[in-house]
């Protein structure tokens, strides 16, 4: 965290050059973390740049506590939910009935992936399977904790959760099946 202090120091001075250090230092993984909440680079692109106009201009409200890129993360994703938010994206799907409570037999399968596959696979889901099973999934927040920032039902976000892995258990199969097929 000392490292980022005189950083941010001298961006809240509106120092060109410590923005750009600031922004080199964590672009490229909050791009990723653009990438999981949508499937086209360019929006990728346009989220980032938005989430570091934020995090720029709320520089000031960091309060040295807890991690510097975690606050900016959060910034980068809110950005991303905004967006959604704006597009109507985030349609309910309820379904509350096809979740089952601690079912995580789907866990094991992903992690078999390498990151880009899995990823990839992630980007092909429904704007409102993706962006729950990312929030849950990724960045733990809980159904409670999701139901608040997207505005649906407890029940929707765990029904969307749901069909999210079972369209990834789809995707993983289908994927071995063509692997299998390969070798």
């Amino acid at each position: 965290m000392n490292n980022y202090l005189n950083i941010i120091e001298a961006c809240l001075k509106a120092d060109p050059v410590a923005q750009k250090k600031l922004y080199d230092l964590f672009a490229d993984k909050m791009f990723g973390v653009c990438l999981r909440y949508v499937s086209d680079v360019d929006e990728a692109k346009d989220i980032l740049q938005d989430g570091f106009v934020k995090v720029f201009c709320n520089l000031k409200k960091f309060n040295n506590k807890g991690s510097f890129e975690g606050w900016i993360r959060r910034i980068i994703v809110n950005t991303a939910l905004e967006r959604f938010r704006n597009k109507n994206y985030l349609f309910a799907v309820s379904m509350e009935n096809s979740y089952e409570k601690g079912n995580n037999e789907y866990d094991h399968i992903l992690s078999e992936l390498s990151a880009n596959d899995l990823l990839k696979m992630v980007q092909e889901l429904s704007p409102q399977y993706r962006t729950v099973f990312n929030l849950y999934a990724i960045e733990g927040y809980s159904h409670k904790e999701i139901s608040k920032k997207l505005n649906i039902k407890e029940g929707t976000s765990k029904s969307n959760l749901s069909r999210a892995r079972e369209i990834l258990k789809e995707k993983v199969n289908e994927y071995n099946k063509i692997s299998v097929n390969y070798m």
